[in-house]
Parts: C-alpha cells; structure tokens; sequence
C-alpha cells in the first residue's frame, strides 16, 4: 500500500487550466449571436419622403421700354416720366429685388435711357440690364 508514499504530484500547480474558460466564452459568444437579432424591438413604419431642397424665389424681372418718342413703357404699360421715379423706389424696397431690363429703341437719344439708369440707380435698384435683338 503506498499510502505513506510521497511523489512528485504533491507539487502546487502554477499554471491556470484555460480550457473551461474558452469554453465558457464560447457558449457566451453563441448565445450573444443567437439573441441579437431577438432583441430588435422596432416597429416597422413607412416614413414619409421629404426633400430637403431649398426653395429659391426667384425675383420678378420688370421690363421698361424707351420708345422712339422717348416716351416710358413700364412691363408694356405707359408710365409718365414723374411716376417713372417713384415705381422704380417701390420695386427697389421688394425682398428679392427685382431686376430692371432696359430696351431702348434704336432711335431714342442716349439721355433718355440714361435718365432710367440714373433713376434705377438713385432708387437703390442693383441689378440693371439692357435688352438687345442680335444682329442677323
């Protein structure tokens, strides 16, 4: 009988046994990939689309027409020379500004069309353009 009997085996184990412990963080790991997709809680709704564009008002664009006569034509509508300053004030303080196209007859003098510029200009209109036909 070797009760008495000492060996070798009643040495103190330094090393940790690893193998039950992988096996615990594997069983943990499949339990984690089996209950994910479980635990989505949401509800499925159809949003509504909506555009995020922004909407850009474009300002209205005002045609004044010199005419041979030199007579004023505010979008095609006949202006006196006296009311000519105080439209072009009324469109100057409109949010977006509108633009003044000029279309001066072939035949006016320059100082009538410069007369509308000097005006537009005083009134605080900024965007002044002229309207021309090209040649053939």
């Amino acid at each position: 009988m070797a009760f008495g009997t000492q060996d070798d085996s009643d040495e103190v184990m330094n090393e940790i046994n690893m193998t039950p412990l992988v096996d615990v963080m594997l069983v943990l790991l499949i339990i984690f990939i089996i209950t994910v997709p479980v635990m989505k809680h949401a509800v499925n709704i159809d949003l509504p689309r909506a555009s995020n564009q922004v909407q850009e008002t474009k300002p209205e664009t005002i045609r004044l027409s010199v005419d041979a006569a030199g007579a004023y034509y505010w979008n095609e509508a006949p202006v006196a020379e006296a009311d000519l300053a105080q439209q072009l004030s009324a469109a100057a303080v409109k949010q977006p500004q509108p633009e003044l196209h000029i279309r001066g007859d072939k035949a006016v003098r320059y100082e009538r069309v410069a007369l509308v510029m000097a005006s537009a200009q005083q009134a605080g209109l900024r965007k002044i353009g002229f309207i021309t036909e090209p040649t053939r």
